[in-house]
């Protein structure tokens, strides 16, 4: 049976399970992706009651035998970013994809803590669309399919800022020709050099704001699937 003692975490999801229990999933720094049962959570005298929720910071202590793990202690270890609003959405947004591209118990340090100056950007009412599109970006770094934002793909060419390329995620960059874009051959899957450039520096300027995010849509599709993503439709 494996023992782990005050695992910095945050609850990603959960939901009820069985008569007073929740079960959560997970994200720690040092374990990954967990579920796990907290049983008696939803009980009236739970000492957990309304403290297992997204966004907190929290450390979390468990025992697992088997797949899913057993809640034994959690502690709340500072306050919650506030979340409301655009920011809240997303949160879950973030919270969302964290679910759909982390297998359990497959550790991510660097990631958690992506994550976790993500919520504090997100609390501190910074504009969420960069914020988002850079946390993306070191998502898909994480799962080894990062993106090749410096170079062409076929021949190994630095990225021009002034010119346009397509990316596809099978292959990387691949350099538009010159009248593409007055032509409009394929305009909704052209980014600019600038941008990449920028986004290869973690930076993302208003200018670049809409095609460095149907960039990742596209990216993250590939790799994640054609599921819609259910906090995209409540925001919309």
């Amino acid at each position: 049976m494996q023992r782990v003692q005050l695992e910095p975490a945050y609850i990603l999801h959960g939901r009820p399970f069985r008569e007073t229990s929740l079960l959560l999933e997970a994200f720690s720094r040092d374990h990954g992706r967990v579920g796990i049962v907290a049983r008696g959570a939803r009980g009236s005298r739970s000492r957990w009651k309304n403290l297992l929720q997204p966004f907190r910071p929290l450390l979390l202590s468990w025992t697992q035998r088997g797949e899913l793990a057993t809640l034994t202690a959690a502690d709340q270890v500072g306050s919650p970013p506030p979340a409301q609003g655009q920011a809240l959405f997303c949160g879950l947004y973030a919270n969302e994809l964290l679910m759909r591209a982390l297998q359990r118990s497959d550790a991510h340090p660097e990631l958690f803590e992506a994550y976790r100056n993500l919520l504090g950007e997100l609390a501190a009412q910074l504009q969420p669309e960069p914020v988002l599109r850079v946390f993306e970006k070191q998502l898909l770094d994480a799962l080894g399919v990062g993106l090749q934002l410096e170079s062409e793909a076929e021949s190994g060419a630095p990225v021009d800022a002034a010119a346009w390329y397509i990316y596809q995620p099978e292959r990387g960059l691949i350099r538009s020709r010159p009248n593409s874009v007055s032509e409009g051959e394929g305009n909704q899957r052209l980014i600019s050099g600038a941008a990449l450039l920028a986004l290869q520096d973690n930076r993302v300027e208003n200018a670049h704001m809409a095609e460095l995010k149907r960039l990742m849509r596209r990216v993250l599709r590939h790799h994640l699937g054609d599921k819609p993503m259910v906090s995209q439709s409540l925001f919309q």
